[in-house]
């Protein structure tokens, strides 16, 4: 039986942990070589590694930092020449510092618009190069239904999450005749290690606003963040696909 992603090769940033790790995983299980980032916990990393390497394909893990417009270049260039060439991008690093906006300092404005919006640009910048020479790519931008509709307290994060919609139908019209394409997965509430801070109540409150009354898994993002990369959505581009049980309806 064929794999989705067979022969595909993808690198994804914020690959150690929630998300962007189920990405790791479910790529390499459709047959993907993949390059992933982390930041700072090189044990996690490597688990992650270790993890999908069972699948009999190429891993790279990868400490950099996304933000960083010089060390996104590197990255690009180290995983082209791991890997052989980059068929998918996937931007999923992300951070939030949740404030409301008399008490949003500068500083957490700053670090969230960088993290989230600029490695964007970063890694974006540079991929294209790549995918350019090659005719064809996939990228995959992971923003959030928060950036579609707001929320309270999160100005910074829904701005960059925002930014991110914009960006990518704006590139999306640059570079389709080439055969790129670039799109938005947006998710909702997803149980990761974020959500297990949160208290029950609270839980339940998030569920009962959700027209499907659950929370999202990473698996249901990831499985669509795969068929995004895969040859099943060739005439998809400029998109934005929420993955959030109807919260957006």
């Amino acid at each position: 039986m064929s794999k989705l992603l067979e022969s595909k090769k993808a690198l994804i940033t914020g690959g150690s942990r929630g998300i962007g790790r189920d990405m790791v995983l479910s790529f390499a299980k459709q047959g993907a070589d993949v390059a992933f980032t982390y930041r700072s916990n090189k044990e996690m990393a490597e688990a992650v590694a270790k993890e999908a390497e069972q699948h009999g394909i190429k891993v790279m893990a990868i400490q950099s930092d996304a933000s960083n417009y010089e060390a996104a270049e590197a990255l690009i260039k180290e995983v082209a020449e791991g890997l052989g060439r980059i068929d998918i991008l996937v931007n999923n690093a992300g951070i939030t510092k949740d404030n409301l906006m008399l008490r949003m300092t500068e500083d957490m404005w700053d670090a969230v618009i960088n993290v989230n919006l600029k490695s964007v640009f970063n890694l974006t910048k540079h991929v294209m190069r790549t995918m350019l020479k090659q005719r064809s790519g996939s990228i995959i931008n992971v923003g959030s239904v928060v950036g579609v509709f707001g929320n309270a307290g999160q100005a910074n994060y829904a701005a960059s999450k925002a930014g991110i919609i914009g960006f990518s139908k704006s590139i999306a019209k640059e570079v389709g005749s080439r055969g790129i394409r670039c799109n938005v997965l947006a998710p909702g509430f997803i149980a990761t290690d974020m959500t297990d801070e949160l208290d029950e109540d609270t839980i339940k409150a998030y569920e009962a606003s959700i027209p499907l009354k659950a929370l999202g898994q990473p698996q249901q993002v990831s499985d669509a963040a795969v068929f995004l990369g895969s040859d099943m959505s060739t005439y998809i581009t400029g998109q934005v696909i929420s993955v959030c049980g109807g919260m957006n309806i």
